[in-house]
């Protein structure tokens, strides 16, 4: 519906729509309409909603992480916002009935924990301390904000309670001990051979009937890449330079002189007194007044910060807050902290946060450069600053046009923008502009390539943004011979040779079995051998293929053996002969490998256990999906 109306936008039955929808506001309002009945939520797990913002969250933090993870391999179409939505919905009510069932068992986390945890998260540090505005800062890139960070951190905590409680009550018995240990201890007795393919690949030989005979018969593997041809308009910030009037910079460089880093900064320590529940006045006054007793009797202001103080952020580092040039602080501390000289510590100093015993530990003069050292600067600061604003204005100016214009050209002409082609973009673009994921993935969804619309105005960062549109769609086809002669040949002389040293790798294997011995067969048909006895499962000398599919096979009876081969990555024929099996004895293993033994068991009892107790919950939720 919403299609047709982009498409009809301009017609009379979409103004008949528009206007009902005006009239509806005007006689019932704005908030009767979106905010009548039924919840916000997306999702109900047990009477608890999932809100949207959770959804987007979530969603935005998976996209980071797929992106995050696999660089310049990332498929665009992973990004797509409904592929993505049913798993991170998924998960989010997993992490919900976790939270719920965590709870359910009593586990909780104070706030005074919380707050340890956090202060000493190293993300949140700098030069070892824990600094409030990176923690701010560092939450609000994330999408987090101080009250919503501490609630996803709580949660992860008590179910992360949970979980450990299940795993350390998972356990052993002897018996089920004795019989893993004599499976992961097993040692076998192991003798193989190498045929190398390279002998075999050089006999091979490839006629130009074979090429044109494979090439016909998977013409449908010799496909080139679709690609389109995309008509766009490119906006960056530095496209609306203009030069910086004088005036401009003189006042920006007047403002840069009062920043923090050219004006005489303070370094702070401070001890905090909270009001702490049903404590009263007089008893809270008494414990400021303590600690003031104890500094005047020569008490090391820090070593007192670390035991006195309620502020979990600083009270593990002395106290200590960094500088402030005379911004950072509520105004009553800074007023306290201008008044005081270096080593002082002020009188009580009450806040919306408490009562402050505050100590000024260090005091440096800032030397402001000249004007002409910042000219440079201080231009490509300003011009970028108003270039911004202008860009942003074009770019809501262009999402208007550009969402009902019937191509590019006119908003371009409109706006006296450059119109630019690409051609020959495909899903795989490795270079230049479009190489870019959110690029490709609006260049080939649905109402860009097939409905045949503008794409949005796309934000690639805050100085850059594309608008686009697929001007010619041009199809796979099929690769001309010449163009795949090479990798033909390269096919059918890896197919052929692989072929042949698995034949000659079936006829080792009958000598074998017919009473031969590897070494024998070995030294006449000139192949390396090797011989391994008592190769455990961690074994690193026999090949991983070999060791592998020796000890998938059944153990031979007294005075056999069994005989195989395997074809290595690298297509040479690996043929083995099996001895002998000892069984692993748990008394026989070291005590190292006794514990380790356990915990891998325990770890793997425990993953069975939360997996259960999971789909128990699962079970026995009431679940809404909206």
């Amino acid at each position: 519906m919403l299609q047709d109306i982009r498409a009809n936008a301009q017609g009379t039955v979409s103004k008949i729509i528009v206007g009902v929808i005006v009239a509806a506001f005007a006689l019932f309002g704005v908030e009767s309409i979106l905010l009548s009945g039924g919840s916000g939520g997306v999702a109900e797990v047990n009477g608890e909603e999932i809100s949207p913002q959770e959804l987007q969250q979530a969603m935005t933090n998976q996209k980071r992480r797929l992106i995050a993870m696999m660089g310049d391999n990332l498929d665009p179409s992973l990004l797509d916002d409904q592929l993505i939505q049913g798993q991170v919905m998924e998960g989010l009510v997993q992490r919900k009935l976790m939270v719920q069932g965590a709870k359910g068992m009593g586990l909780t986390i104070s706030d005074r924990q919380l707050g340890a945890i956090i202060g000493e998260m190293e993300q949140f540090q700098v030069g070892g301390q824990f600094s409030p505005e990176l923690y701010r800062g560092t939450l609000s890139d994330a999408g987090y904000t101080p009250a919503s960070f501490k609630a996803t951190l709580g949660d992860d905590l008590i179910v992360g309670q949970a979980r450990s409680g299940l795993a350390g009550s998972e356990f052993s018995t002897p018996a089920e001990l004795s019989l893993s240990a004599r499976l992961v201890g097993e040692q076998r007795d192991i003798r193989f051979l190498t045929i190398p393919i390279e002998g075999f690949a050089a006999q091979t030989e490839v006629s130009e009937e074979d090429i044109a005979a494979y090439y016909e018969a998977n013409a449908s593997s010799f496909l080139s890449e679709e690609t389109v041809d995309i008509d766009y308009i490119a906006l960056r910030a530095e496209d609306f330079r203009e030069p910086v009037d004088e005036s401009m910079l003189q006042n920006a460089y007047q403002e840069e002189l009062q920043a923090s880093q050219y004006q005489t900064e303070s370094a702070v320590s401070h001890i905090l007194f909270e009001l702490r529940d049903e404590e009263s006045a007089d008893e809270w006054a008494a414990r400021v007044a303590e600690a003031q007793a104890k500094l005047d009797a020569g008490a090391d202001f820090a070593e007192l910060a670390s035991t006195a103080s309620d502020d979990i952020g600083s009270k593990g580092f002395g106290g200590e807050l960094g500088y402030t040039a005379g911004e950072v602080f509520p105004a009553e501390m800074e007023q306290a902290i201008a008044a005081l000289e270096v080593g002082q510590v002020s009188q009580p100093v009450q806040t919306e946060a408490g009562i402050h015993l505050i100590k000024v530990t260090d005091r440096r003069e800032g030397t402001p450069p000249t004007f002409e050292e910042l000219r440079a600067d201080l231009e490509e600061r300003e011009g970028m600053a108003q270039a911004r604003v202008e860009l942003m204005s074009t770019v809501e100016a262009l999402k208007d046009l550009a969402f009902n214009a019937e191509d590019l050209s006119g908003p371009a002409s409109e706006m006296s923008l450059e119109l630019s082609q690409e051609k020959g973009v495909s899903r795989s673009q490795q270079e230049g502009l479009f190489s870019n994921a959110m690029l490709i993935s609006a260049a080939f969804s649905d109402d860009v390539l097939s409905a045949g619309y503008n794409s949005e105005v796309i934000e690639l960062s805050p100085d850059l943004w594309v608008v686009l549109r697929v001007n010619t769609y041009n199809e796979a086809a099929v690769l001309p011979l010449e163009a795949v002669r090479d990798s033909i040949v390269a096919s059918l002389t890896d197919q052929r040779s692989r072929e042949a040293v698995g034949e000659a790798a079936q006829g080792v294997v009958a000598s074998l079995r017919a009473g031969a011995s590897v070494e024998a067969l070995a030294n006449e048909q000139g192949y390396e051998w090797q011989v391994e006895l008592g190769a455990d499962r961690r074994n690193l000398v026999v090949p991983g293929e070999v060791l592998q599919s020796a000890f998938a096979l059944a153990a031979p009876a007294e005075g056999e053996s069994s005989v195989d081969y395997v074809i290595s990555a690298t297509g040479d024929a690996l043929v083995f002969e099996l001895d002998r099996v000892t069984s692993g004895d748990l008394q026989a293993m070291a005590e190292g490998e006794q514990a380790a033994l356990r915990q891998q068991m325990s770890g793997e009892a425990g993953q069975l256990l939360d997996s259960e107790i999971q789909q128990r919950q699962r079970d026995s939720a009431e679940i809404s999906v909206i």
